[in-house]
């Protein structure tokens, strides 16, 4: 066995999760669906997606779920996140519930409980109704009424057998990406300007975590992207740019669910948030547990004067990088420092969940084993790193590999696999690959340390 190839040392009583979104995996609809959401609007603009594909069938997992339940269990998961869709279950963003889209969710929380395997879903994963959007989406506040609305839809279903629910994914991506420079959907390009969604995302949030908590919920937290901020070089202006671009990735999205405040976003010419008096009160106390997904640190310097924005991100000197190049270098260590220095801001950090990490690399599009050692080390590499902010006293409990599946990867398409099992898309054959084998032998080797210290 290879150094890569050895399950690392993690500290006992971590769990261990994979996960996978509607959108990217599920395909075709039901005959007769009328749910739209803002990805299927983005979609068909064109040169949206690189490779002009469309996330049908994807892995066709809307009609094959048994076959992604058996995969997770073969894990020997504790728990598999997956994604509930707003624009199916409630197509016009108002109104009750799609009965066939609540049955399909339904079973697969049964399927995943009769194979011993805990139902952790994420109510939005970007798949915001068209309608929603048409309305304003998340510029609006009423947006964050709308999606407490469907979330009481989705808990009265599941919520006699679901104690444990993320309600956002990623809000950053959907602030950065989604509305300031349109490279996501809905493809808007605000710049600051889209600042007010990610407000009225946390906002969102606290309603739906009410509601949750209403119907039994044991944990709600969110899970949000964040990255570990590194000026390019070590001068004024580079660090002034660093501080920036942290604050409006990370620390606009922490820091209210923390703390309970904003960070001072005037003095730095940023527009204010649109709080109303109880928001924050609200928004702060509204989570169980904090999600972090991570995938890599972010470079930036300065950028040159009369620039929109005031920095640039650029690539960071001598690391690795993934199939997506430059724009995700590779460096474990930033995940220890992200969670370390998130710790000594927070002492009193609630629990941390991993909700993402994995890596895409260069692999054959057609059915057969692959073996992965690249993203081995990759996966290694960062569970290490969160063992050793664990040992520094990081409360992380739990590690969630994206992704279990090849997937439809938003618009970069069918051009980039995270997978521990590969999926033909034109047969929609599922190959399990080394990775796969890796991770079901770190999880079982963990679980054997741990059984042997209790029975010390």
């Amino acid at each position: 066995m290879t150094p890569e190839r050895v399950p690392p040392s993690v500290p006992a009583g971590l769990r261990w999760s994979a996960a996978t979104s509607a959108f990217q995996i599920e395909g075709s609809r039901p005959t007769g669906s009328t749910g739209r959401s803002i990805w299927d609007d983005f979609l068909e603009r064109p040169g949206a997606i690189i490779d002009g594909s469309t996330a049908d069938p994807a892995c066709d997992s809307y009609r094959h779920p048994e076959a992604d339940v058996a995969l997770a269990a073969g894990l020997g998961l504790d728990r598999y996140r997956f994604s509930i869709p707003w624009a199916r279950v409630q197509p016009d963003g108002r109104g009750v519930g799609d009965k066939t889209a609540l049955d399909h969710y339904s079973r697969l929380v049964d399927l995943l409980l009769e194979a011993g395997v805990a139902p952790f879903p994420t109510l939005f994963h970007w798949e915001m109704p068209s309608a929603v959007e048409v309305d304003g989406g998340w510029l609006e506040r009423d947006t964050a009424e709308r999606f407490a609305d469907y979330v009481t839809i989705v808990a009265d279903r599941l919520g006699d057998r679901v104690r444990q629910w993320y309600t956002l994914n990623e809000p950053a991506m959907t602030t950065l990406q989604g509305y300031a420079v349109g490279a996501l959907a809905p493809g808007r390009q605000l710049l600051f300007g889209a600042l007010p969604t990610a407000h009225h995302q946390l906002l969102a949030h606290a309603r739906a975590a009410s509601v949750l908590r209403e119907r039994g919920a044991s944990a709600v937290g969110l899970a949000n992207n964040h990255t570990w901020v590194l000026p390019l070089h070590d001068t004024a202006d580079d660090h002034q740019a660093a501080a920036l671009y942290d604050l409006i990735h990370n620390r606009v999205f922490s820091e209210p669910l923390l703390t309970g405040t904003y960070p001072d976003l005037e003095s730095l010419g940023l527009p204010p948030m649109p709080v109303r008096d109880g928001d924050l009160e609200e928004i702060g106390g509204s989570i169980d547990f904090y999600g972090i997904n991570f995938y890599n640190p972010t470079t930036v310097t300065a950028a040159a004067e009369g620039s929109p924005i005031p920095f640039d991100i650029v690539p960071t000197p001598g690391a690795p990088v993934t199939g997506f190049g430059p724009e995700w270098p590779i460096v474990p260590g930033a995940l220890r420092d992200l969670l370390v220095d998130l710790h000594a801001r927070h002492p009193r950090l609630p629990p941390v969940i991993i909700g993402e990490n994995g890596a895409s690399f260069p692999e054959p599009p057609r059915a057969g084993r692959v073996d992965d050692t690249d993203r081995i080390a990759y996966l290694a590499g960062h569970l290490a790193a969160v063992g050793e902010a664990m040992a520094a006293g990081v409360p992380v409990e739990e590690y969630t590999v994206w992704s279990l599946l090849d997937n439809w990867e938003w618009a970069d398409g069918y051009t980039q696999r995270f997978g521990l099992v590969h999926v033909d898309f034109e047969t929609g054959e599922r190959t399990p690959k080394a990775s796969y084998d890796w991770y079901r032998d770190v999880i079982a080797s963990a679980r054997a340390a741990a059984a042997t210290a209790v029975g010390r």
